[in-house]
């Protein structure tokens, strides 16, 4: 997807578009106050046309309303207006403003319109970091509304174009400069999306492991990163019996995947790690699940594609903290040769796991990646899985669930989602759980006598376990990376969730280097 964001000054630039694109809120619609925002004048009949489709209530301004009014040859360069609607949060949150731009480039892409012109966000005299925050919402929902699904179908002649270039009008050249670090931020954390997207809508006989591996590579190689792969024979060497038990039933061999950033070499000793869950096909192994809706399980991967999908923003705008991303990767297959409920395992540390469900395989792989983690340095961890189905039973497919066993690195998390607007919820850590993970014959069990119980929590508990004392937190996206179906601004298939909440993480009390 080819789409680019420009902002030439108003005037002949808007000539290039097929379209010119309003955002307006009920109150302006109701004033008359949109009229002139693009700093174009707009002919009369134009205005009476949009005055008419609000006195009918074809459109009032709401957030996700859209409509396209023909210029009939009344604005020579453009096919129509666009209007869009703000909704009421518009006047005080940067966020109606990505939502918008998400709807706006899905009605353009509906309409086969390549090419947009906008008006700049409207902020108060005097309030650059108000309009930087609006300029980036924007283009970030304008990027993430491009967002197609890749189809393996033969291309048909009709196929819509994609939408290629997007041109905010009415900024002098001072401001644009000054915008300019919005614009890059907003384009890396779309292509992150983009990226962790395109991952977990990959069908599982186009991405294995070692496939995983190959991408982390070339994305790592993109920005100089460093990246290390342990193949099978490096994973037994370093203990990892975790991965290597849950990765021995598929002829696709497990991987451990790390990436380094250091964006800090000044504060060696600080490093956040991010272990990323990267089962590229879940069957459930020996405790095979339902056949209906199993190939979803391409998404149990949606954790690893996130961090991956991290990589552009760190590499693209070089915050300054450092970082190692972890990344354990199986397929989880039913064979001859694989783990058994039943079985006890040796992790990377030396603990013994007692295994009561296969099924539950991904907090196993995630326990030997924060343990490598750890291994490599990381002083603070945050794990991200689509762990369970039990985190859709707590919050649907709507939040994200958060388990911790540190109140202060929690908070972080909550206060970069809420400015990423993103939904994460936490839940409790009592002692009383932890019990709930205690084994008889061995140093913990990987799922509780009653799975119903609190999986959510136990499952992410296990992690916990093996991330010690070391800060941890622990995001279940196992009810939002993935949809069934397009809802809101959400697409259908892998969302990318979580990966603009770490983006807001790893930037916000980081400088730029």
């Amino acid at each position: 997807m080819a789409v680019e964001l420009v902002e030439p000054a108003a005037g002949d630039a808007g000539a290039d578009a097929d379209a010119l694109v309003v955002f307006v809120t009920a109150e302006e619609l109701a004033s008359g106050a949109w009229v002139g925002q693009a700093g174009l004048e707009l002919p009369a009949a134009m205005v009476e046309a949009v005055r008419g489709l609000a006195a009918r209530g074809q459109f009032a301004g709401g957030l996700g309303e859209t409509e396209a009014v023909p210029t009939l040859g009344l604005m020579p360069g453009y096919q129509a207006v666009l209007l869009c609607g703000l909704g009421e949060a518009a006047r005080t949150s940067a966020d109606a403003w990505r939502d918008a731009g998400v709807y706006a480039a899905r009605a353009a892409l509906g309409l086969r319109l390549e090419r947009l012109a906008a008006p700049l966000p409207r902020a108060g005299a005097g309030r650059a970091q108000e309009l930087s925050e609006r300029v980036r919402a924007l283009a970030e929902g304008l990027w993430l509304g491009s967002y197609r699904m890749p189809s393996y179908a033969l291309a048909e002649a009709g196929e819509a174009p994609p939408l290629r270039s997007v041109a905010l009008l009415g900024a002098a050249d001072e401001e644009r400069r000054g915008l300019a670090p919005a614009l890059e931020a907003a384009r890396a954390t779309a292509l992150g999306v983009y990226t962790a997207r395109d991952l977990t809508n990959l069908p599982g006989n186009y991405l294995g492991p070692d496939d995983l591996a190959r991408a982390a590579q070339g994305l790592a190689a993109r920005y100089g990163l460093a990246c290390t792969v342990l193949d099978e024979t490096g994973i037994r060497e370093h203990g990892m019996g975790g991965l290597a038990a849950v990765g021995q039933g598929s002829v696709q061999p497990p991987r451990m995947i790390a990436v380094r950033y250091e964006g800090a070499p000044e504060a060696p000793g600080e490093v956040l790690g991010l272990v990323g869950k990267g089962i590229t096909f879940d069957t459930g192994g020996i405790s095979l699940k339902k056949p209906d809706g199993m190939e979803e399980m391409i998404s149990d991967m949606g954790g690893a594609a996130v961090l991956l999908g991290l990589i552009h923003v760190l590499g693209a705008l070089k915050p300054a903290i450092n970082v190692v991303i972890v990344i354990p990767t199986a397929e989880n297959m039913p064979s001859g040769a694989a783990f058994k409920p039943g079985d006890v395992i040796t992790m990377m540390n030396g603990q013994t796991v007692e295994v009561l469900n296969t099924d539950a395989e991904g907090r196993i792989v995630l326990a030997d990646g924060v343990l490598y983690a750890k291994q490599l340095g990381a002083t603070r961890l945050i794990d991200v899985a689509t762990l369970t189905g039990a985190v859709l039973v707590s919050f649907a497919d709507v939040a994200t669930g958060a388990v911790s066993g540190d109140e202060r690195l929690l908070q972080e998390v909550l206060d970069s989602a809420r400015e990423a607007n993103e939904k994460v919820w936490p839940l409790p850590n009592y002692p009383e759980y932890r019990d709930m993970l205690k084994s008889r014959i061995a140093d913990i069990k990987n799922a509780t006598s009653r799975d119903r119980w609190a999986g959510c929590i136990t499952g992410g508990l296990f992690i916990g376990y093996f991330a010690g004392d070391t800060p941890w937190v622990h995001l279940d996206t196992g009810g939002t990376a993935w949809l069934w179906n397009e809802r809101g601004t959400e697409p259908l298939g892998g969302t990318g969730a979580i990966v603009r909440t770490l983006a807001s993480l790893v930037t916000r009390n980081a400088s730029a280097t």
